[in-house]
């Protein structure tokens, strides 16, 4: 007759069948034998492999007997659903925080929008080139746009913005997060920056390789939080080719950027190295981490058609080295978006809707100062009253998407179906339900993300409203 997991039993002794026993089982094998009393419990077996419950008798005196039930497969149906219960409960977690961060991102950008607005005012038109209050106000307008870089992390956290690729210069961005770490570690971990890279430019989106940088440093400081030690980032060049050995899924061939982030910390264990770029596997304590942050890295390198990799002995720190192509070309600047360039201004009659009464009245005035009439509504149901009452005196509609009443997109919607040639443009602080390719698919002209600057809403008014057709050509 077989028993535990296969083997012959019937007639060994306990020793004879598990060599290795546990300890704690001994212990209770020598109560029972003494005290004639019974004892269950439940425990696993690192010999076999196996979880039992085990029953300790004596059926007469002078005898011991065991009874093992092999409960296995129950333990591992139990730890599969209580494994599919936690993804549940993080991917509900996760969900919540998206939806927090797009309320917070909607008020929030109107926020900075106004602040944003009123400082480039003062700052184009009001003040002096001399004015002592310039470098003031130019520092508190940078500060802002921080602060606007700042929501659109939150949001790629949650996973509540389009991707958008651009050319992205990685030292400018490594040397920003660099200083934002050293304001949240302790003093006992030393930051070391080694940015050797001449040709650091690449093709990716830069709130996505923000979150890659960033995370790569938080998890480099936690493994130092204790002992501290010292946290290095590098950034350099590096051509691939045929012959370079980089390990599994070696990047193509070609000219990359190399980042490496290297902690002096606790180090990872050989068995947990092949999963930690696993989805929700983490060494973490309960409430330290969710073991999403690498693999959602990996998921962005690789999406990039990047390379990342890690090299780790326990107590000896940590190195994570991801290879990204790089941008062969520099990037572009046309001249006319140049800081210095001045601004485009133009002439029309706008039509301007936003239920922010703030950024109604600085978009107003500003857009009057740059050349236009505006008319401005806070109700999308009085702006389109008054539309409706003159189609033909509006060159352009601006309109937030998020209003209560009606939204943007079903103004612009109402308005075009008054007259199918007018130009109307989408503001949006954020939105779930609308993006650039679902405004411009039912004919809107652009599609904004909200805080603007003063010279992005110049520009694109004199670009739009110079494509448009005039009202006797659309009514062909």
């Amino acid at each position: 007759m077989t028993g535990l997991g296969g083997h012959q039993v019937i007639g060994k002794t306990v020793m004879e069948v598990l060599p290795a026993t546990e300890s704690a089982w001994i212990d209770t094998y020598g109560q029972v034998a003494i005290t004639c009393e019974p004892a269950s419990f439940e425990n696993y077996s690192r010999e076999l492999d196996r979880h039992f419950t085990v029953t300790a008798y004596c059926p007469e005196k002078g005898q011991f007997a065991c009874i093992f039930q092999d409960i296995t497969e129950r333990k591992q149906a139990e730890e599969e659903k209580r494994t599919l219960q936690e993804r549940l409960q993080q991917a509900q977690k996760m969900e919540a925080i998206g939806t927090l961060a797009g309320g917070i991102a909607h008020d929030f950008n109107n926020i900075l929008g106004a602040i944003i607005g009123y400082g480039e005012m003062m700052e184009i038109f009001d003040l002096a080139e001399e004015s002592d209050l310039r470098e003031n106000l130019t520092e508190m307008i940078r500060a802002a746009y921080r602060a606007k870089d700042l929501v659109g992390h939150i949001l790629t956290f949650s996973r509540q913005t389009e991707i958008e690729k651009t050319a992205v210069d990685l030292s400018p961005m490594v040397k920003e997060i660099l200083k934002l770490i050293r304001a949240t570690i302790p003093s006992t971990i030393d930051i070391v920056s080694e940015i050797r890279a001449k040709n650091d430019t690449i093709f990716a989106d830069p709130a996505q390789m923000h979150q890659v940088v960033m995370n790569l440093c938080t998890n480099a400081a936690h493994a130092m939080r204790e002992a501290g030690g010292t946290l290095t980032v590098s950034l350099s060049e590096e051509k691939i080719t045929g012959n370079t050995a980089i390990g599994e899924g070696t990047p193509p061939s070609g000219p990359h950027v190399r980042l490496c982030v290297r902690d002096t910390g606790t180090g990872i264990a050989e068995e947990h190295l092949g999963r930690i770029f696993d989805p929700y596997f983490t060494t973490k304590k309960q409430g330290e981490g969710t073991g999403l942050g690498l693999s959602v890295i990996h998921g962005i390198v690789t999406a990039l058609g990047g390379h990342i990799t890690v090299d780790s002995q326990p107590g000896m720190g940590s190195t994570f080295t991801v290879l990204l192509p790089s941008l062969l070309q520099p990037k572009k600047v046309p001249a006319e978006t140049s800081a210095n360039a001045p601004l485009p201004r133009g002439h029309g009659c706008i039509l301007l809707v936003d239920d922010e009464p703030a950024l109604v009245n600085v978009g107003s005035k500003m857009m009057t100062r740059l050349g236009y009439e505006v008319v401005s509504h806070t109700s999308s149901r009085d702006a389109l009253e008054a539309f409706q009452q003159d189609p033909g005196r509006f060159d352009l509609v601006i309109t937030d998407q998020t209003m209560p009443a009606m939204t943007g997109m079903e103004l612009a919607r109402a308005i075009m179906g008054v007259r199918p040639d007018q130009p109307v443009i989408i503001c949006t602080g954020y939105s779930e339900t609308v993006s650039k390719e679902t405004a411009r698919a039912v004919g809107i002209r652009d599609f904004l993300y909200k805080p603007m600057s003063t010279r992005q809403i110049a520009e694109t008014l004199h670009r739009v409203l110079s494509d448009k057709p005039s009202i006797e050509e659309g009514n062909r």
